[in-house]
């Protein structure tokens, strides 16, 4: 909790953001590599890909440049995955801007949440769980799931649950390590196998 609030504290005194300035005709052509994997407008067809169609630019942005970042340093640093990092390592700042942009501009196709976990899905992403420690994921997400563009909080309304589930999983295990002082790890170290199944499978209705 001490980690959100000071995440809200810094954004709130934030006068001079950084935002993406990227062309989305740019970056329209540029994502003709992407689409076998994201779609060509950026709703993945497969669950195991995330649908990026509609995501905060400022977000792709951070992570396109930690995935090269984590080729480039080994894993070291940033975040490394086998795939992605590949593909972000000759991009230059241009390129991930434009990617930004263009995959900003795109709306996401939304799933539905089934009915058994509507109720309780709901419980733990507004509420979280005080005896666990675990705190509303409505902190950071905001009640529809839309992040924040400022914080680099990603819109997690509408995702895949697949992506969800592995990459909650990821920052639970400590294999993906690119949060902002290490609050989704401090999170997901707290959330059990049903507490992520619930949260992977809510949130891909949650529009």
């Amino acid at each position: 909790m001490k980690k959100i609030a000071l995440a809200v504290m810094l954004l709130a005194g934030t006068s001079s953001p950084l935002f993406a300035q990227g062309d989305a005709e740019a970056g329209k052509a540029k994502s003709a590599v992407c689409a076998a994997c994201h779609g060509p407008d950026g709703n993945s067809p497969v669950g195991m890909y995330p649908r990026i169609a509609g995501q905060h630019a400022s977000y792709i942005l951070k992570q396109l440049q930690d995935l090269k970042l984590g080729m480039t340093s080994g894993g070291k640093e940033g975040r490394y995955d086998p795939v992605m990092s590949s593909m972000a390592a000759p991009l230059s700042d241009q390129d991930m801007e434009d990617l930004a942009a263009y995959y900003a501009s795109q709306t996401m196709t939304m799933g539905a949440t089934p009915e058994s976990v509507v109720d309780t899905g709901h419980k733990l992403f507004m509420g979280g769980n005080l005896e666990k420690g675990i705190p509303a994921c409505t902190a950071c997400h905001g009640p529809r799931g839309d992040g924040h563009s400022l914080a680099r909080y990603p819109d997690i309304s509408g995702q895949h649950p697949e992506y969800i589930k592995s990459q909650l999983e990821k920052f639970r295990a400590g294999q993906r390590a690119n949060d902002p002082n290490g609050m989704m790890r401090d999170v997901a170290a707290k959330l059990s196998d049903n507490d992520i199944e619930l949260l992977s499978k809510y949130l891909t209705g949650l529009h």
